[in-house]
């Protein structure tokens, strides 16, 4: 049986979200490795963005149950996590001297990053099964 999470819009949402799993952790993964101790919260918050981001990624992209609670996970860890970094870059940006995926609310990355955990969210809750 197909899922209807994984077909039609749910395709470009799982696309959206493989480039982001490859740019952020690609991005996070060459700060630590050559200037790790310049900024290693911050780096060590875009590596976790990035892996939030694959296992979102995959979770969006399997069918069954078990995938979209995960994938229902990831959304909402990001969600949380976005905005929480985003208000603590913003109230004390000393602790960040290097920008985040998550940094400003994901300023440097279109706002997407605060955007693309709501378009999951939505696209999880419009496709799940009705009773």
């Amino acid at each position: 049986m197909d899922d209807p999470r994984t077909s039609g819009p749910g395709r470009l949402l799982v696309a959206v979200y493989a480039i982001f799993a490859l740019a952020a952790t690609a991005r996070a993964i060459t700060q630590i490795l050559t200037k790790f101790d310049e900024a290693p919260l911050a780096y060590l918050l875009s590596l976790l963005s990035g892996v939030v981001y694959v296992v979102a990624t995959l979770a969006l992209a399997r069918p069954g149950p078990g995938w979209r609670k995960v994938a229902l996970a990831t959304c909402s860890f990001e969600l949380i996590g976005v905005i929480a970094v985003g208000v603590f870059t913003l109230a004390d940006s000393g602790d960040f001297p290097d920008q985040t995926v998550w940094s400003n609310f994901g300023q440097g990355y279109g706002y997407i990053p605060l955007i693309l955990p709501m378009i999951g969210l939505y696209w999880l809750r419009r496709t799940a099964d009705r009773p």
